[in-house]
């Protein structure tokens, strides 16, 4: 019954993301019934909604709203100066117009392997999507999908090295770096990278068959100033968060004493990360805000527009994580951990199936990966060992499987890119499912198989 509760509740809430709902309303009702349907009225129902949800929904605001807040604010002025425009007609001078969908992918792609949050990147790749899109005349429904590709993929948990959370939180559970198993997270990236683009690419073939252009009436228009900015001085800002964030991340918190923090009850090492990124992107701002001096004439109007263009895409990513706090709560949730464990003897097949379901039952890839390591690592290193599988293989597969389920509708990272470009689930949804939930998982599936006929 409980496992029929879970469907119906799962069911529900990507049912109504992909209708236009949004999830600040849904994920808190659809929260509260399975909770009832669950535990009937007994005392602990308001407990775990008022607690469990908002406790979910508050940490997410805690954890997140400066990078939502700083990154809406640097897409803003990165829009205002124009360097977006300078960007964006660089890339196609380059690439030509008809590329603008790799020069997305590869942008996206070379901002998260900087560490910038995948939040941020579709804040700061808005004005320049917008443009190249708009000038290559492709479909403004096929960008939250390019950007899937470019963001939520490769770089996020296969490309070696790589900053991204989902990379760097199996390091605590085997003992690795993040550049475990690097010729399994290359042939990965390689595998996903190409499949996405052929994808993306035989989709803006077929639009252009039928004459589907932009869709300028998707949205209002973007600002296109009358003196293009010189590409150099447009690259200074994203230059900025790429280095600042390097030299914080790697070069002076590591070497710096944290042990102040032990009154807040956390580490330095899990604070570090966000914090490099929250720094960088204030210190871009700040460089915008410098070399265009006078040259801003609206800059409190322009301040105001990127906080408000932040508020929205927050709580509707805090509202589901607040649903995924009360999914790991349901007796179910505990019983699927263990069912799965028991499939298969061996560990890379039980840890592939294990992360990418529950990062599909929480809607997240760094919480499914977490809670699915926190209880299940030791288990799958002691069933390792005597097949002599590395803790660095376990690591990419692990890093590998949190990327596939994970961009369900009902995704914190899917809700907010689609709310930032003005489009719904049911428009732009199909693509980003193809880009970064099923060539994804085919490719982990395909890893999954080479290394489990070596380790038989």
């Amino acid at each position: 019954m409980h496992l029929i509760i879970l469907i119906l509740s799962l069911g529900t809430i990507m049912f109504l993301a992909y209708k236009g709902y949004s999830t600040i309303i849904t994920a808190p009702i659809v929260a509260l019934v399975t909770l009832l349907l669950t535990f009937g009225f007994d005392s602990h129902l308001m407990a775990n909604y008022t607690l469990v949800y908002m406790d979910g929904f508050a940490g997410f605001v805690k954890n997140y709203f400066p990078l939502f807040l700083t990154g809406a604010i640097f897409a803003k002025l990165m829009e205002e100066t124009g360097y977006a425009h300078a960007i964006a007609h660089t890339i196609i001078r380059w690439l030509k117009p008809e590329r603008a969908i790799l020069a997305v992918v590869l942008s996206g792609a070379l901002l998260t392997y900087g560490g910038v949050s995948l939040f941020v990147v579709a804040f700061v790749l808005y004005p320049i999507a917008t443009l190249l899109f708009k000038e290559a005349d492709i479909p403004k429904r096929l960008i939250p999908g390019t950007i899937a590709l470019g963001a939520f993929t490769f770089t996020m948990t296969a490309l070696p090295g790589t900053p991204e959370i989902q990379n760097v939180i199996p390091m605590t559970y085997f003992k690795t770096d993040t550049f475990a198993a690097p010729g399994i997270g290359l042939l990965a990236s390689a595998l996903i990278f190409g499949l996405g683009m052929l994808y993306l690419n035989n989709q803006a073939a077929r639009a252009k068959k039928v004459n589907e252009g932009y869709g300028e009436s998707m949205e209002q228009k973007t600002k296109i100033p009358s003196k293009t900015p010189s590409i150099w001085l447009a690259l200074a800002p994203i230059v900025v968060i790429f280095s600042a964030n390097l030299f914080f991340s790697k070069f002076y918190y590591p070497y710096i004493d944290g042990s102040y923090l032990e009154k807040y009850n956390t580490t330095l090492d899990s604070q570090s990360g966000t914090w490099s990124v929250i720094i960088s992107i204030v210190i871009a701002i700040v460089l915008i805000l410098l070399l265009n001096i006078g040259k801003i004439k609206n800059l409190q109007s322009v301040l105001d527009q990127g906080v408000k263009n932040s508020f929205v895409p927050l709580l509707n990513s805090s509202a589901i994580v607040g649903y995924g706090s009360i999914i790991k709560t349901l007796p179910i949730f505990a019983s699927i951990q263990t069912m799965i464990l028991n499939l298969s003897p061996n560990p890379i097949i039980t840890e592939a199936l294990s992360v990418n379901i529950i990062c599909g039952l929480t809607a997240s890839a760094s919480g499914g990966l977490g809670i699915t390591l926190n209880a299940l690592a030791p288990t799958f290193l002691q069933m390792s060992e005597p097949l002599g599988i590395s803790p660095e293989l376990l690591h990419r597969i692990a890093a590998l499987a949190s990327g596939g389920l994970d961009t369900l509708p009902h995704n914190g990272a899917v809700i907010t890119t689609l709310a930032i470009f003005g489009l719904t689930h049911k428009q732009s949804y199909k693509d980003i499912f193809f880009t970064s939930v099923i060539i994804p998982i085919t490719v982990t599936a395909l890893i999954v198989i080479l290394t489990s006929f070596v380790y038989r």
